[in-house]
């Protein structure tokens, strides 16, 4: 009775295989046509939907604040020998501004007031007022005007003030713009210079130039496509002008990720094809069987196409991993499929009495799908169940992970318990009446080495499964033990391609990528100059009493309790660098005589700050600078002060993490210092949040997968054998398989965040898949066999050969994106090789040794 489902099953597959085959193909095209007709946008792999008190302070501040949404780029010039300062250096740049200004589809893309600004239109500028000033003085005429108004050269004068002065007199000239005391008012040229610049020098060792560009839709973080593009056109002139130098924007790392992906698959696709190929050769020995394997495959590609269009899901890097995660779990199946197949067919796993004499193929079809159907449905849904685990995940992208690679599941077991073994029952049948004998053995259970190894796990398993039980223990131990000091911390720079190892570079065309080093050029950004443009600032939401002189002290002295080496960057006097009340206060003092009167009437203490009546300053700021006030203070209509906003300038290289805990410092001592609160936020809080939910939905998840598995198999197993305790023997090899897998993240110093997430899913669905495959043979050798022996090494050298040939084809297929030169593809490589390597060694020593020890400890044997 308790398999009557499954010899139904294999019944009507074998007696209606051409109907089967045919319904299939017609769900394939039905199904495929998604891929056409469905849409898969382009998504970050960070997108959240993450409900916390950061992102309501971020949606406020979006709503009531100036914010400035350009998309900043940077042009950075190194020293190579030649001053980054000299006249000739200079002229450079500046004729590269014009020839990025002549450029129609760059110059559409920039600011029309200051789309690019560097040090070198300070120095021209300074060099255009003065002969200005001088031929205003020869002729003692329009002096007064010369003073008044500000000096706005074109691109072209100012080109022609530089060359008009001889490198000597450019030197002097930037000494003097250097000069703290003789800066541009609004326009500080130590901007532009390394962050460790010290006043009364000219040796530096580069300089930075920003290139400002319009969005064409409002919003953080977004780059139009328009600009990304103008960006790449930018660093090719650049490269081609500069001997050393770089352009530094999300579009050039969006361009170089996307290249470092492209250039991965050129490389690694017909390796992991030769490799994939060569491991089903070893398996199968044989053309038909590989050919109808991989027509599975390829089936079960075009209903995961069609189901990610049909979802609408958005194509992000993280699902990239999908198809090979099912490709790998596809080659498990039909190597379970045929293999129990040719046991069957060869007189082997058979239910009635055995005998010398072959099956004939619906025979044998019959009985070999009879036997693991079972199997590879428990397998399926199991697993399943691991994926779509991570649908809780506050990230976009794990949730659409879960969704398609769910659902992919389910269709593999389609197209592999039902397409597959009819295809291949109808090929079978063919060449036997061609006369073809189509007897080949299944993988293990012939004499030979791999045959060797099997039967002495066996033995070893019977003589001493309490030994293997406590070594993998210890292992496990030490695995969990490493997985507590594992970097949750999410850092965007882990995500950035690096320069292409040498083997790579020595490739020949067309597989020779190219060169891009984006990670170590974000990172000498970072190191030497200061914060700008997007991932390089964070905010602080205040509310409450924010006319109070105590919020003024207070943010002034939070700002300056910085320490450094954090991720918050400082300043020349070792503050907080951003902008906020009091910096804009100062700043705008600085420049306006009327403001700085009416700080001057009210700073009883000297430090440049109202100490009464505070609203009124900031009305007389409002009236001199209305736009910079708006970026720092919410004004209602009826002329109240509600908020306040600090910009606070972070490291872009820092973790998400180490930024919001700095930020949030700050943050604290405000609000310990006044009645107000305050509430960091911004991109890297926000990423922090998401990162942080993601972890305790891991966990979470993690618990409800193995929770549900637990009660599945336990129900399954009661109702089949009577027998429910072997689902916790069969779950023990998966917990203990991903303790060694997080252990060897650890010692391999791999982070464990959004992106490496998914090993976790991978590691319980590979690890019940195997297990179950394993477990299953066992307990159906078992009620046949006369012996505990004779059951271990049928199901060991049986299905064992199976999952050996199928973690050998799986390991190779992942292992070789441990070439990638993309970092995430490279890293899921390994963690997915590591994961198949751990799954499939703790189901042949483990789960055999938990077998023979529960028959020993219970007495009772399973039938």
């Amino acid at each position: 009775m308790r398999r009557t489902v499954a010899s139904r099953f294999s019944e009507v597959l074998v007696e209606r295989s051409v109907p089967v085959i045919v319904l299939v193909l017609l769900l394939t095209a039905a199904v495929g046509a998604g891929a056409v007709l469905g849409t898969t946008p382009e998504q970050d792999i960070d997108r959240t939907g993450v409900d916390s008190e950061e992102q309501a302070a971020l949606d406020r501040i979006q709503a009531t604040y100036e914010t400035d949404d350009t998309i900043v780029s940077q042009i950075v010039v190194k020293d190579t020998g030649t001053d980054v300062l000299s006249r000739e250096s200079l002229l450079r740049s500046l004729r590269v501004q014009r020839e990025l200004r002549e450029d129609e589809s760059i110059n559409a893309t920039l600011q029309t007031k200051a789309g690019i600004v560097g040090i070198e239109n300070v120095v021209a500028t300074a060099a255009y007022a003065a002969d200005r000033q001088a031929a205003n003085a020869e002729s003692n005429t329009g002096l007064q005007q010369s003073e008044t108004r500000p000096v706005a050269p074109s691109l072209d004068e100012q080109i022609e003030a530089l060359e008009s002065r001889s490198p000597a007199e450019v030197a002097t000239l930037v000494e003097r713009v250097l000069d703290s005391g003789t800066t541009t008012p609004g326009r500080d040229p130590t901007r532009f210079l390394p962050s460790s610049y010290q006043s009364g020098t000219t040796d530096v060792d580069a300089r930075v130039t920003f290139v400002f560009q319009s969005p064409e839709t409002p919003g953080a973080g977004e780059t139009p496509q328009e600009a990304s593009d103008a960006q790449v056109a930018i660093a090719t002139v650049v490269d081609e002008r500069f001997e050393s130098a770089f352009v530094f924007g999300r579009g050039i790392v969006d361009s170089a990720s996307s290249q470092a992906v492209g250039d991965s698959f050129v490389i690694i696709t017909p390796i992991a094809l030769v490799l994939v190929l060569l491991a089903l050769s070893i398996a199968y020995r044989d053309l038909v069987d590989v050919v109808v394997s991989v027509f599975g495959i390829a089936i079960l590609l075009v209903w995961v196409s069609g189901i990610q269009g049909w979802l609408g899901i958005p194509s992000s890097s993280i699902l990239i991993a999908v198809p090979f995660l099912l490709v790998g779990l596809s080659i498990d199946y039909s190597l379970h499929v045929v293999m129990r197949y040719r046991e069957a067919r060869a007189g082997n796993n058979k239910k009635e009495q055995p005998t010398a004499a072959p099956r004939d193929p619906k025979s044998a079809m019959r009985v070999g799908m009879a036997s693991v159907v079972v199997a590879l449905a428990t397998a399926a849904f199991t697993t399943g169940i691991g994926f779509f685990a991570n649908y809780g995940s506050p990230l976009g992208s794990i949730r659409d992970f879960a969704v398609l690679s769910g659902t992919g599941i389910v269709a593999m077991f389609v197209v592999f318990a039902a397409l597959v073994p009819a295809l291949k029952l109808e090929v079978e049948t063919r060449l036997v009446r061609l006369g073809r004998p189509r007897t080949k053995t299944a993988v293990g259970t012939e004499p030979g080495p791999l045959e060797g190894v099997l039967s002495r796990i066996a033995v070893v398993s019977r003589r001493a499964p309490l030994g293997i039980l406590v070594v993998a223990l210890l292992v496990a131990s030490a695995g969990a033990y490493g997985a507590t000091g594992l970097d949750t911390e999410f850092n965007q720079a882990d995500f950035l391609p690096q320069d292409a190892p040498e083997w790579a570079k020595s490739l020949p065309e067309p597989f020779k990528p190219d060169e891009t080093d984006v990670r170590s050029d974000l990172e000498y950004l970072s190191e030497t100059f200061h914060p700008e443009g997007q991932n390089s600032e964070a905010q602080i939401l205040i509310r409450g009493a924010v006319t109070s002189p105590d919020f003024l002290a207070a943010v002034d002295e939070s700002s300056g309790r910085v320490n450094k080496g954090e991720t918050v960057a400082l300043d020349a006097r070792g503050t907080a660098m951003g902008q906020s009340p009091v910096s804009v206060l100062r700043s705008v003092a600085a420049e306006n005589q009327t403001l700085a009167t009416a700080i001057d009437d009210r700073d009883d203490d000297g430090d440049g700050l109202p100490d009464s009546n505070v609203s009124a300053v900031y009305d007389v700021l409002f009236d001199v600078a209305p736009e910079r006030a708006a970026a720092v203070l919410h004004r209602t209509e009826r002329g109240s002060y509600a908020s306040a906003r600090m910009v606070v300038g972070v490291k872009s290289d820092a973790t998400a993490q180490s930024v919001a805990g700095d930020v949030r410092t700050i943050a604290t001592g405000i609000q310990s210092g006044a009645p107000v609160t305050a509430v960091a936020t911004g991109g890297p809080v926000i990423t922090a949040v998401a990162q942080n939910a993601l972890f305790e939905t891991l966990v979470t998840g993690f618990a409800v997968t193995i929770g549900v598995i637990l009660v599945f198999l336990t129900g399954l197993y009661w109702w089949r054998y009577r027998a429910p305790g072997l689902a916790f023997v069969f779950l023990v090899p998966v917990v203990l398989a991903l303790a060694w897998l997080l252990g060897a993240m650890s010692v391999l110093d791999i982070p464990f965040n959004s992106e490496t997430v998914v090993i976790t899913s991978l590691a319980i669905g590979l690890g019940i898949d195997y297990t179950i495959h394993l477990g299953e043979r066992f307990v159906d050798e078992r009620s046949r066999a006369s012996s505990l022996d004779d059951a271990l090494s049928a199901s060991l050298t049986g299905t064992g050969g199976a999952l050996f040939g199928s973690a050998l084809t799986t390991a190779a297929g992942f292992g070789v994106l441990a070439l990638a030169l993309s970092p995430p593809l490279r890293r899921f490589g390994i963690v997915t090789g590591l994961s198949i390597v751990f799954a499939f060694g703790a189901c042949l020593t483990v789960l055999p040794s938990l077998l023979v020890l529960r028959e020993r400890l219970v007495g009772e044997v399973i039938s």
